[in-house]
């Protein structure tokens, strides 16, 4: 077992939390020996146990602790009245201690699992964080490496009267069959509408995709034999069939 086996599986925490076994327990332990860095990320991880099950404790049930005080006071007095009173008086003190130790074992027992269930929740939320951010770099790395290829045609549509502010920048790639478009200049519709990108082959309009409302740059289903590309307003979510009523740009490819 090595230091980076520790670290990618969880094991100190899962030895802080007492779920190794002996031989996993007595590995960890070796490694701690002679590993100053991990020994020392080993006491900080301690150290944020500690703090938080201090911060989460539990006070006893006020009723527990009423009738252990209750039994201390009765032992208290009546340890005169018979020759063995002294060992009852002890006895009494002894197993309230016992019941408390037990019941404060019970309640560290229980803020351990949640503690565990704790950092579960934010190495799942960690995973799921990455996994998303790696998606996003390789999409981003994607759209880009399509814009700066040499075989990249840039296409501009401009609006009609129907839009006259707005204004689509595309990039076509014939050889990778690919379309990236910039809708910076793209009017703000309302919930009940998108944009949606079509291809005209032969006459024969073929949906390229609904353009995304929070994003800038995205990249849209390529078309091949593509004679020119057209942008509608439809109804959200897009539509089967392009609204030619509410064409509000286009342009022919070369």
């Amino acid at each position: 077992m090595d230091k980076k086996t520790i670290l990618d599986n969880g094991l100190l925490e899962q030895y802080l939390l007492g779920e190794l076994n002996a031989q996993e327990c007595e590995q960890i332990e070796q490694v701690l020996a002679f590993d100053t860095e991990l020994k020392a990320q080993f006491d900080a991880i301690e150290k944020d146990f500690e703090t938080l099950g201090l911060e989460n404790a539990i006070e006893p049930p006020k009723g527990i602790k009423y009738q252990l005080i209750q039994d201390i006071r009765e032992a208290k007095d009546t340890k005169n009245n018979r020759s063995n009173t002294n060992l009852k008086y002890y006895l009494g003190i002894a197993a309230s201690v016992a019941a408390l130790l037990m019941l404060g074992n019970f309640w560290m027992y229980n803020e351990l699992n949640e503690v565990k269930d704790q950092l579960q929740t934010v190495e799942t939320e960690k995973t799921e964080l990455n996994d998303k951010l790696n998606k996003q770099i390789d999409n981003d790395i994607a759209l880009f490496s399509t814009i700066a290829h040499p075989d990249t045609e840039q296409y501009v549509l401009k609006g009609n009267t129907l839009m006259p502010d707005g204004k689509v920048v595309s990039y076509v790639n014939h050889s990778t069959k690919s379309v990236v478009i910039n809708t910076e200049r793209l009017p703000k519709l309302d919930a009940e509408h998108d944009y949606q990108m079509w291809a005209d082959v032969e006459g024969e309009m073929i949906n390229m995709g609904v353009i995304a409302k929070d994003q800038n740059l995205m990249a849209m289903n390529y078309i091949d034999h593509a004679e020119s590309l057209n942008i509608t307003i439809e109804p959200a979510g897009g539509n089967d069939h392009p609204t030619v009523s509410q064409l509000v740009t286009n342009v022919y490819l070369n």
